[in-house]
């Protein structure tokens, strides 16, 4: 068992349990400090978890992985995260890389206009498809950037997914794959939106994913096609037989 890390009670010591984190990060924001002096273990905790999840290579590449971010936080407008600027920057990317993701982002926004139309004007239109029609906008505005299709693909499924937009987070998974996403990119970048659209949010992805396998609308691995088919995965509701 690990030893429980005893809370810090001087000016002191404060300062030295956060000198730590503003060296390995090079900033500390107000939380940091919160959780250092109120529970030193979940600060240990939390530290660890989005090291791996930020700092630690993976499957995206450093750049790739800004560009979701990015798009993630103007989505959910986290004003205090301009750290990802320097990261994106420290990638090798640039304030054009910045203007795509933000446009991204903000197309991302409009997209239940499509299905309004569709639901509510279509019968006046010749044949109006929101899907087709959102996609056709989407490949104008990023036409011009060099900037891999399944990055976009991602970072909207995760900006969608902090919005609960449902059925256009199954849409850009889909894109993700066949934009030609590695299965890990697709859940590498779904999982860095926790943080900024919640836990909860992540939750619903995941299970809108396993549908999308289960009902053989993406082409899963082994692994994944295992994940999917897998039972007990319901939560509380199924495990008590309580289910909705």
């Amino acid at each position: 068992m690990t030893e429980k890390i005893s809370p810090p009670e001087t000016a002191a010591e404060v300062e030295q349990a956060l000198s730590h984190l503003r060296e390995k990060r090079g900033y500390l924001l107000p939380h940091h400090g919160l959780l250092a002096i109120s529970s030193p273990d979940l600060m240990q905790a939390y530290d660890a978890t989005y090291t791996h999840m930020t700092l630690t290579d993976r499957v995206l590449t450093l750049y790739e992985k800004e560009i979701i971010w990015l798009i993630v936080l103007v989505s959910t407008a986290e004003a205090i995260a301009t750290h990802h600027i320097d990261r994106l920057r420290k990638s090798g990317g640039g304030e054009t890389d910045l203007e795509v993701a933000v446009a991204v982002a903000t197309w991302s926004e409009g997209a239940e206009n499509y299905h309004f139309v569709e639901k509510n004007w279509g019968p006046h239109l010749a044949g109006f498809d929101a899907v087709a029609k959102y996609r056709e906008g989407l490949n104008r505005l990023t036409a011009g950037y060099n900037i891999d299709q399944k990055i976009f693909e991602i970072g909207l499924a995760a900006a969608h997914q902090c919005h609960r937009r449902w059925d256009w987070v199954a849409e850009h998974i889909k894109g993700a794959y066949q934009a030609g996403a590695e299965e890990g990119a697709i859940a590498e970048g779904l999982a860095l939106a926790m943080f900024p659209g919640g836990v909860p949010n992540f939750v619903d992805s995941c299970d809108i994913w396993r549908k999308l396998i289960q009902n053989g609308e993406v082409k899963a691995s082994p692994a994944y096609q295992a994940w999917a088919n897998l039972t007990g995965q319901g939560g509380f509701d199924e495990a008590s037989g309580k289910t909705r």
